[in-house]
């Protein structure tokens, strides 16, 4: 359900209704485009160590491997934290872990802890948060004003977010919510 380097289809999105539903729907679906999973980075530093060390070609000391798995921890830190302070400036404009959060519980497990993956199947249809999501100039009516209209397109890992929409349409009425997958292109 989660593969290591997976398919990123291109989709977009279609939202049109009144104008207040479609204003309910964005600020819903404004988010930071990331899951904060939980990490264990003690013991990730600590699987880096071993994997260093192991091999028939070893080339690194067991104190030069401790130093190198500390100092990859520590980049990885920095970097999780550097992402977290940039997603509060740049929101994602259709997130779904804003509309369907991940529960807390899951988080602490792990975004590979089949318990999660499953989580994420059966609520979002993809084990990946949407990637690439940018909203499209908005269409015009033929006497030139905008419609109350949302569209954007977004990548999603494998397949398309099916059970993502289906719950958005039973929690937006009034809205008329599409995709159109754009396989190939």
């Amino acid at each position: 359900m989660r593969l290591p380097q997976p398919d990123w289809l291109a989709h977009r999105l279609i939202v049109d209704g009144p104008a207040d539903a479609l204003l309910t729907f964005r600020r819903a679906a404004a988010g930071s485009g990331m899951v904060a999973w939980w990490w264990d980075d003690d013991a990730l530093a600590e699987d880096w160590f071993h994997l260093l060390l192991a091999g028939p070609h070893r080339s690194i000391s067991a104190i030069g491997a401790r130093l190198l798995a500390n100092t990859m921890r520590d980049a990885v830190q920095q970097a999780r934290d550097h992402a977290v302070e940039n997603s509060q400036f740049k929101r994602c404009p259709f997130d779904l872990n804003a509309l369907m959060p991940v529960p807390a519980a899951l988080l602490r497990r792990g975004a590979d802890d089949p318990s999660s993956l499953d989580w994420l199947w059966r609520h979002w249809g993809t084990t990946w948060p949407l990637r690439r999501v940018q909203v499209l100039v908005p269409e015009l009516n033929a006497d030139g004003t905008t419609n109350c209209r949302f569209v954007c397109s977004f990548h999603a890992a494998d397949w398309t977010p099916w059970p993502a929409l289906a719950n958005l349409r039973s929690r937006f009425p009034s809205l008329d919510i599409r995709v159109i997958p754009l396989y190939g292109g």
